[in-house]
């Protein structure tokens, strides 16, 4: 091929609905026309009668292995995101081999809960993701949820509060932060950037829907692609808002539980 696609790399959990987690990712990449790989962190099942989250991590020496094969086996990647990354431990082994690895994009989705687990997957993660994947972050994709965690702050209620999170996350080390404040406001679908110089807010009518599953893994994954293809943050920021707003449009049921977005929404809308 005379134009080879960008390839770009994600480090994140198995969702085997294919609604979030690396699926989601593999979607939004192939839609944005990037060369999508994987590293599996962890697989993720559900019961089917109660869909209870069933969260088993892949062992270290194989996530360690599967990045090596990309990072050293495929000469790189244009850009890298992380999703999903069950213990602590798995977090300071990413954050290390990321520290050093050379790739200039790096977006780190700091994945806390599951849809459909209620709580924290594992509350003490947080701390290793301010010290090892901060750091490394050009951007990070929090919801507001994951941004009280990181910031230490309380409930986020306002648009106020939402800056506040953004400033003193990107005061641990993350370039760039964002934002995903939906879920904050009435009516409107509200993400907010901040630059470490300038604070930017995008917003949309939210759409109604309750089928969201993989929302926040495709917004990461956009930006990520996005990013490898030389957008600036800011634009990758405003076409990721626009790719989920679109795609929550189109989402639909999968059964009782759970409905994903749909990937195809934003091409299939003229984009």
């Amino acid at each position: 091929m005379a134009n080879r696609p960008k390839k770009v790399l994600t480090i994140a959990g198995s969702d085997c609905s294919g609604g979030a987690g690396l699926q989601a990712d593999l979607k939004t990449f192939q839609e944005r026309g990037v060369y999508g790989m994987t590293a599996v962190t962890c697989l993720v099942a559900m019961e089917p009668a109660t869909w209870h989250h069933i969260v088993k991590p892949v062992d270290m020496e194989m996530i360690q292995t599967q990045i090596k094969t990309i990072l050293d086996g495929i000469n790189g990647v244009d850009a890298l995101k992380t999703g999903m990354l069950p213990t602590a431990d798995i977090i300071k082994q990413v954050g290390i081999m990321l520290k050093d690895c050379g790739v200039k994009h790096i977006v780190i989705d700091p994945v806390m809960v599951c849809k459909g687990a209620g709580q924290p997957l594992f509350p003490e993660n947080t701390a290793a993701m301010i010290k090892y994947l901060l750091p490394v972050a050009e951007v990070v994709t929090p919801n507001t949820f994951e941004a009280e965690q990181l910031a230490g702050v309380p409930e986020i209620k306002t648009l106020d509060d939402v800056f506040e999170a953004a400033i003193k996350i990107q005061s641990l080390g993350a370039k760039n932060v964002i934002i995903k404040a939906a879920r904050v406001f009435k009516g409107k679908a509200i993400n907010v950037l901040f630059d470490g110089k300038a604070l930017y807010k995008y917003e949309l009518d939210k759409v109604r829907t309750k089928w969201t599953h993989g929302a926040g893994c495709s917004f990461s994954a956009c930006v990520t692609a996005e990013l490898a293809k030389k957008a600036k943050v800011l634009e990758a920021f405003q076409t990721a808002t626009d790719f989920v707003n679109e795609g929550l449009k189109k989402s639909f049921p999968l059964n009782g539980f759970v409905g994903p977005i749909w990937h195809k929404a934003y091409a299939e809308a003229g984009n």
